[in-house]
């Protein structure tokens, strides 16, 4: 219990009544009943205000929400009482998320209810915990304020914002991703697993003729094949220090997850099985599955990763996931590497190429391209170039190393690597490398 304003300006008025008795005793039996009066009115005030009952708060927040999206959240608070209430209300959201609207004020009507709506924005992926309400009223009189802290637990989950890859899933649902650059799928006719026969179209290939067919119904029919299904992708994510890069566009790490996301689509609506394999300080597997489902299954089992302090290790993620998948697979795996790294990386590739056809996602820090953009005007800006150029020829000849163990590599910033992967995987699809 709190005094308000009105509270303490009425004690301010005694106080001065009090003072001007001194000169004027004969206001000493006015102030005496103004004193009384005040007492009685602030003590019964504050007697009803104890024993209001506390309001009824309902929570409606959606169970899971995107990151770094504004979601809305609504209060519904009922007033039990017969007299009009004022409140403050503040709700315990998560830590570290921004809000609009909060704390914010509502009369409530005798007997009524009231909604109080605000919105909020995680900056992470991971879980949030809303743990309550604090809840100010105010006394009949206005002379009190009393503040009390209803529990009220909610859980929501903030998942990856699929919507920053969402023109690209849209486009891939309706054949259209060579509008982003993703190039055109083989025709149905020209891949590898035999699909039906029919008549000969003129263009078909000579050895698409089903010769015997052709003789038994005396004309001309080709056999149609159609890209190879049922293959598997899997995904090694790298979880370590080095993905924990920030660009303008996110993290590498939110960004992999985006390009992972995005091809899993991808691969499923073309009939092939995709699974999970993290490393890096975080132990996450998620066995090669079919169906449509396979993009919420693995946005409920990546949502709450976050990058680590600590270093990857290639060899032994490579080790851990050669008993875990015993059939050959597309490993693709995502990371972001130093010179340091090579060695080990080399390893794992050649282990894991004894089985499977590896791909490399290497990510590269966008200041790199940009230092080599700018002009060389002084000692030190060459200095920067030379060591910048000399970097990246480094990095060139490892990504070659990986290549001669069979190994395909990209190259590449993480705003390119949803569309880089995707044509990847055509790319491999077509040339039945699997």
């Amino acid at each position: 219990m709190i005094p308000t304003r009105r509270c303490i300006t009425v004690l301010a008025v005694l106080l001065v009544l009090a003072l001007l008795q001194i000169g004027f005793p004969e206001l000493m039996l006015l102030m005496q009943l103004l004193l009384a009066g005040a007492i009685v009115a602030a003590a019964l005030d504050l007697l009803l205000l104890r024993r209001e009952p506390l309001p009824d708060v309902r929570r409606t927040v959606r169970g899971s929400i995107p990151v770094g999206v504004w979601s809305p959240v609504t209060l519904e608070i009922s007033n039990a009482t017969a007299r009009e209430q004022w409140l403050q209300v503040h709700d315990h959201y998560p830590s570290g998320f921004a809000t609009e609207g909060m704390p914010a004020e509502v009369s409530i009507p005798a007997e009524r209810h009231a909604r109080i709506s605000y919105e909020i924005r995680p900056e992470q992926r991971g879980d949030g915990e809303f743990s309550g309400v604090d809840l100010v009223s105010r006394s009949v009189f206005g002379l009190w304020q009393r503040k009390r802290y209803l529990p009220l637990a909610d859980s929501i989950k903030v998942y990856p914002n699929f919507r920053a890859i969402s023109q690209y899933t849209l486009l891939a649902t309706d054949h259209q991703l060579s509008q982003l650059g993703v190039k055109h799928r083989q025709r149905r006719g020209e891949g590898n697993d035999f699909h039906q026969l029919r008549e000969y179209r003129p263009g078909d290939a000579l050895r698409q003729i089903d010769w015997k067919a052709s003789s038994r119904y005396h004309k001309l029919i080709s056999k149609e094949y159609q890209d190879e299904r049922d293959q598997q992708i899997v995904f090694m994510l790298d979880c370590g220090r080095r993905m924990r890069h920030l660009e303008q566009q996110g993290g590498h790490l939110d960004q992999a997850l985006n390009a992972m996301l995005l091809l899993a689509y991808v691969a499923t609506e073309q009939g092939d099985a995709v699974g999970f394999h993290a490393f890096g300080g975080v132990r996450r597997w998620y066995p090669p599955v079919k169906g449509g489902g396979v993009v919420k299954q693995l946005i409920s089992t990546t949502y709450d990763i976050e990058a680590t302090l600590e270093a990857a290790d290639y060899l032994e993620a490579a080790r851990e996931l050669m008993p875990l998948q015993r059939r050959r697979s597309l490993i693709v795996l995502i990371t972001n590497t130093r010179d340091e790294d090579n060695e080990d990386l080399l390893t794992a590739v050649k282990l894991l190429s004894r089985r499977h056809l590896v791909v490399v996602a290497d990510l590269r820090e966008t200041i790199l391209d940009s230092t080599l953009e700018q002009s060389v005007t002084d000692i030190s800006s060459a200095q920067r170039f030379h060591g910048v150029q000399s970097y990246l020829n480094n990095r060139t000849r490892n990504h070659d190393q990986l290549r001669h163990q069979g190994a395909l590599t990209l190259d590449l910033l993480a705003e390119q690597l949803p569309v880089a992967l995707v044509n990847q995987y055509f790319t491999v699809k077509a040339s039945g490398r699997l």
